[in-house]
């Protein structure tokens, strides 16, 4: 008899109690960014035997009617013809395909970003698909010295400038066409926005690896890293959050990726000034 590997039910279970948590830790609004792959996610099947490669979008699926989503796409990316390699298609194209994929699922996108805007034909094109389609679409233009000069991103030029996404619903996933699409960006955006309004939001990031909770050299995060080889990503502590958790720590650890954030989390922003000496490899914090 075969021996049951990953148990995409508790899976379920248990990720939508900890999404409903942190909404209520957020005082009743939460961007939710999410990383990988929304569907399809063979990446994460490959690490973890009897992972559902649509899992994610079952998770969703079961909140429905509580999500909204926003769907982010680097202008930079649309005008440079980039390609996604899984699927062979530009980005113009695959942010299409990433709306009808969640469709079938009985999901809409609300919103779609375009980030670091600049003026292009195929950048226009989209924009008029998108509104042929009664979709809404921003654009966010680029901060000059992002993400190193925190006091002009953390001001009424830096985020200040970007359009404010309208949103409704508790839960607001933020996803994107591929990496690099400016997820984070848009979130911490839209906190500092609800911040100078008075509105309570939180942020927290979904990302199925590395597993904070897991030892840096746990096989599941080695196994993350052996399937990411080709980005020559490592998996590290987060210095950031060790410093600020180093008196209230025992045997657990802290994550940038998965910690909560609220209008506290405009000063922590600007107080994580000197990140740490390149390596010459792509780091993922736990």
């Amino acid at each position: 008899m075969k021996s049951r590997g990953f148990d995409n039910e508790t899976y379920l279970r248990e990720q939508t109690a900890a999404i409903l948590e942190r909404v209520g830790q957020s005082a009743g609004k939460l961007y939710l960014e999410f990383g990988g792959k929304l569907t399809f996610d063979f990446h994460a099947a490959r690490v973890l035997p009897g992972y559902d490669p649509n899992v994610k979008m079952r998770l969703l699926e079961g909140l429905r009617d509580q999500i909204e989503v926003v769907l982010c796409v680097c202008s930079e990316d649309l005008e440079r013809g980039r390609i996604r390699g899984d699927f062979g298609i530009t980005y113009d194209l695959a942010t299409l395909k990433a709306m009808d994929d969640l469709r079938d699922w009985g999901i809409t996108v609300s919103a779609v970003v375009l980030t670091q805007y600049r003026e292009g034909p195929t950048s226009r094109r989209l924009m008029g698909q998108l509104e042929a389609k009664g979709i809404r679409a921003y654009t966010h233009t680029a901060i000059p010295d992002y993400p190193n000069d925190v006091d002009l991103i953390v001001s009424d030029n830096g985020y200040g400038r970007n359009a404010y996404v309208q949103t409704e619903k508790p839960i607001v996933v933020v996803t994107g066409t591929g990496p690099g699409s400016g997820k984070m960006s848009t979130c911490l955006s839209q906190l500092y926005h609800d911040h100078q309004r008075g509105t309570a939001s939180g942020y927290a990031k979904f990302e199925t690896f590395p597993i904070w909770s897991l030892p840096v050299e746990h096989p599941v995060n080695l196994a993350y890293e052996a399937a990411t080889a080709d980005l020559a990503d490592i998996v590290m502590i987060d210095p950031f959050t060790w410093r600020r958790t180093a008196s209230r720590r025992s045997t657990t650890t802290g994550t940038s990726r998965t910690s909560p954030s609220s209008k506290p989390s405009l000063t922590a922003f600007r107080a994580a000034r000197q990140p740490p000496q390149p390596t010459g490899r792509r780091r993922t914090w736990v």
